[in-house]
């Protein structure tokens, strides 16, 4: 309904129109009332009627009581037109500029019942940004805004605790996951340092130790990404360029390895986030480009400075991605089709899933577009400081 209204209709001004058509209808209301009576109280101040009265004028011409009558009757119709003209002109005068005060102080009114209101938004906007220990505390009379401030804060408080059990249930799992698999990678490098180790026994401690060196990169990803779902708390400035950077150097050997070339373009962007997990975001997407492209092919890293933060960008080839599998690839364990799942150089199908996670933690974005020669185009955006 205020779909016309050239500014945007916030509660404080639908109260405002509100408060200000209620007295504009009482101020009309009354006028016509006033109206009314006014015309009623005239009629009883009208001039009496005249009878059996003659007057002759100074011509000698005779006037009868009726004419005196009709006469009286229209001088006393014209002075009422006039009063009640007077007075409608007047009233309506006034009734203007109260309807102009009457809006600015309902304006004003409106404000000071919602400022309750907007220290609970902006209590909400803190903690949805980066302070999950901010409290309303709303002082005040035991209205429904106080009502709603100690239920928004009740809901703050399980939402702390769950998230504090959560970050310790991550952290204890780490621990008891690590400690087995460490364990495990222990005994069998030390089985097959033994040079009288048979090679049938050579080969099943090799195996046995790629299987265990997948599980521990499935345990860190799995934990990785549970910590990386939350909304970060503690929010600093990062270096993109510098991320990218320590990222490229961590992927060159594998990139060496499987013949790939690596290009870079680094300018510097500074976002605000955690940088550990911006490096990590950068070393899934390194990673990823490198594992899925093509001997002699290559890969591109990129970080500029946007309007509101930084941009990475990582280009490469490799096979052709259909428009339809753009959707899944950021799902957990989820390949593009033809992939091979039996190799585990290829990882543990939660790098990307990781990478999503980290750019929602941090309020960015991320869009994946395919070549059109084969592999893709992953464009990163991360909030400014």
């Amino acid at each position: 309904m205020l779909a016309w209204l050239p500014f945007r209709p916030t509660i404080r001004m639908r109260l405002t129109l509100l408060y200000g058509g209620m007295f504009l209808m009482a101020g009309v209301v009354l006028l016509l009332l006033m109206y009314f009576f006014f015309n009623q109280a005239l009629d009883y101040v009208a001039p009496p009627p005249l009878s059996g009265l003659t007057v002759v004028d100074r011509n000698g011409l005779a006037t009868s009581s009726s004419q005196l009558n009709d006469l009286l009757a229209s001088r006393h119709q014209a002075a009422a037109n006039v009063a009640l003209n007077t007075l409608l002109r007047k009233s309506l005068t006034m009734l203007v500029c109260l309807a102009v005060i009457a809006f600015v102080a309902g304006y004003a009114m409106a404000g000071r019942v919602l400022r309750p209101l907007g220290r609970i938004t902006r209590t909400a906007r803190d903690v949805a940004s980066s302070d999950l220990h901010r409290r309303i505390e709303l002082d005040g009379p035991d209205d429904e805004l106080k009502e709603l401030a100690d239920t928004f804060d009740e809901m703050l408080d399980r939402l702390d605790r769950s998230f504090d059990s959560q970050r310790r249930f991550v952290a204890n799992a780490s621990h008891e996951l690590r400690t087995p698999l460490a364990i495990n990678r222990t005994l069998l490098e030390v089985q097959l340092s033994d040079p009288a180790a048979s090679q049938d026994l050579q080969q099943l401690g090799k195996t046995l130790l790629a299987t265990n060196e997948r599980s521990e990169q499935l345990v860190e990803g799995l934990l990785l990404l549970a910590r990386s779902e939350n909304e970060l708390t503690d929010r600093r400035p990062v270096e993109l360029s510098e991320v990218a950077t320590r990222a490229l150097e961590q992927t060159r050997g594998e990139a060496d390895k499987r013949e790939v070339e690596l290009r870079s373009k680094l300018d510097p962007a500074v976002v605000a986030g955690n940088g550990v997990l911006l490096e990590r975001l950068a070393l899934n997407l390194l990673q990823n480009a490198v594992r899925y492209n093509t001997a002699g092919g290559w890969i591109e890293l990129a970080t500029t400075a946007v309007p509101g933060g930084g941009e990475l960008v990582v280009s490469n080839t490799g096979p052709v991605v259909p428009g339809y599998e753009l959707e899944h690839i950021f799902e957990p364990f989820r390949r593009i089709k033809g992939a091979d799942r039996t190799r585990s150089d290829k990882g543990v199908g939660l790098g990307l899933s990781i990478v999503r996670s980290v750019v929602r933690a941090h309020g960015g974005t991320i869009e994946a577009t395919p070549r059109a020669g084969g592999g893709l185009t992953m464009r990163v955006r991360i909030p400014a400081p």
